[in-house]
């Protein structure tokens, strides 16, 4: 069929039998039009392949029918061996999708690309916004919440802001690794510490200090960024200052990959003499050498969980102020 030969609102009304305003309503979601009249406006619809006008239903119904989920983070690290933003991705992807929504992916890694999704959810062009992966006290959560948009972040904000989050147990998940190293015998514990600008390296943290401080065990900490290159660099710095350290939990498993690999090139036995977790359990991580211990978060759930919370949001219901998902200790070869 050519554009000039696509049906029109009218074509469907004659074919209906039915007014085009009643057509309008129809398409555009009201349910003030009767069944009768709503079923045979739908099969005038399938029988001409008439396609609405989603600008003029947007209109309508001030619905967009799509979330935004806000990544401030650059492209290159989204897109990276680091599975736990393709999981939350997948997870809100299949969320909207069972819901016959769509999802918008916004990356918000400098000041100008943060100031461009201001720009486009404050225009009201999606119905409501999940923040992934948040650095330090943003203030853009707040910022739309206050306008009346439907905010959910993946994280408590550090901001302290009012604003529902869903999340993993990080304290709870790193106090059973760390617990399992000290059960086993290790008594020299080292952590390399993800970024302090975000909530995750912050209780990742603190449940480590935690943990070797209530067994009376001395704190060795390196900080990196979750990335292998930071991983490796921080397990050099815990072996220059701690020779005798015997246990390392990583707070992700990319740091703790780089870790075997450095403590392998340092003549270090894992876990002979130096034992390994991580956190995260991405997929490679059975398959390290050895298969590396780690603490499970629930990426994928993450991400549908999430966009759940936020389109029941976005409906009007009253929802949680948190929502709180558990975490597994997968011990394997590693310690």
């Amino acid at each position: 069929m050519t554009g000039a030969q696509r049906p029109t609102l009218e074509a469907v009304a004659r074919r209906a039998g039915v007014s085009r305003a009643t057509v309008s309503r129809v398409v555009n979601g009201s349910t003030t039009v009767a069944e009768p009249i709503q079923e045979a406006v739908r099969q005038a619809v399938a029988e001409l392949g008439y396609v609405p006008n989603l600008a003029a239903r947007t209109l309508v119904t001030q619905r967009t029918d799509s979330i935004a989920l806000v990544m401030p983070e650059e492209a290159t690290r989204v897109f990276s061996d680091d599975q736990v933003f393709p999981g939350i991705i997948r997870g809100a992807a299949q969320e909207l999708e069972a819901a016959d929504k769509q999802l918008v992916l916004m990356l918000a890694g400098s000041p100008a690309g943060h100031e461009r999704v201001a720009r486009y959810t404050t225009g009201r062009h999606v119905d409501g916004v999940l923040f992934a992966s948040l650095h330090g006290a943003d203030p853009l959560p707040a910022r739309l919440a206050a306008l009346g948009i439907p905010v959910v972040c993946s994280g408590r904000p550090l901001d302290g802001a009012d604003v529902p989050y869903i999340d993993v147990d990080q304290v709870g998940g790193v106090t059973r690794a760390v617990r399992h190293l000290i059960d086993s015998g290790r008594r020299r514990i080292a952590t390399i510490a993800g970024p302090q600008d975000m909530v995750a390296g912050i209780e990742r943290l603190a449940g480590y200090r935690d943990t070797v401080a209530a067994a009376g065990l001395p704190e060795m900490v390196a900080v990196g960024d979750f990335t292998r290159e930071s991983g490796a660099a921080a397990m050099r710095e815990l072996l220059a200052a701690h020779p005798d350290l015997d246990a390392v939990f990583a707070a992700s498993d990319l740091m703790a990959h780089a870790a075997l690999r450095t403590l392998r090139e340092a003549g270090r036995r894992v876990p002979e003499d130096v034992a390994v977790i991580g956190f995260d359990d991405i997929e490679t991580a059975a398959y390290t050498d050895p298969p590396l211990t780690t603490v499970r978060q629930p990426i994928v759930e993450l991400g549908r969980q999430g966009t759940r919370l936020l389109l029941r949001l976005a409906a009007g219901e009253d929802v949680e102020p948190a929502l709180i998902l558990p975490t597994e200790l997968i011990i394997r070869d590693s310690a």
